[in-house]
């Protein structure tokens, strides 16, 4: 008598390898994700044209922040540069200017006096910088300037704290 065949399990009925399962775990993780995505996607723009969620929506804000950073970045381009004061020869150095407004700036009279801060600000076409130094015979005198796009100048005034009085100044931008 032969034997009887055997027959192959089908493979829906095979034992799961451990291969299989993380297959398994991939794929369902990969659907969930894609149906979350879906979920923000259609909210965020249910969002957009005010038909859906009642709560503010924290992504819209971030996209508006974003563009207002790349906005205001791009509307500080014109401070940066080599500053002249010519009643004194001092030069304000602008290197960068990031999207929050704080800037990497020198300032030299001739030697680098250190600046402990500045920073820009823009509300609509005025761009304003203001700087603070601090070292020996700067004890926190600063700089609060505005851009003059008419005639490419820094106007405004310079605090000079050791004599607790104001000035007018003026930069022009070296070529």
């Amino acid at each position: 008598m032969s034997k009887p065949k055997r027959r192959k399990p089908s493979s829906r009925h095979r034992p799961a390898t451990p291969g299989a399962r993380r297959v398994s775990v991939l794929t369902v993780t990969v659907v969930l994700a894609v149906g979350i995505c879906a979920s923000v996607v259609l909210l965020r723009g249910g969002a957009l044209r005010g038909t859906s969620s009642p709560l503010p929506s924290l992504a819209i804000a971030e996209a508006q922040s974003a563009a207002t950073a790349v906005t205001a970045t791009a509307g500080f381009g014109p401070l940066r540069g080599r500053w002249l004061r010519p009643d004194g020869g001092y030069i304000l150095d602008i290197r960068d200017v990031d999207t929050s407004g704080k800037i990497e700036v020198v300032y030299l009279n001739p030697r680098p006096i250190h600046v402990a801060r500045a920073e820009a600000t823009g509300d609509g076409a005025t761009l304003q910088v203001f700087v603070e130094l601090r070292a020996p015979g700067y004890p926190g005198s600063t700089y609060t300037l505005r851009y003059e796009p008419q005639r490419d100048q820094l106007e405004g005034s310079y605090f000079q704290a050791a004599l607790q009085q104001r000035f007018a100044v003026v930069f022009v931008r070296m070529k």
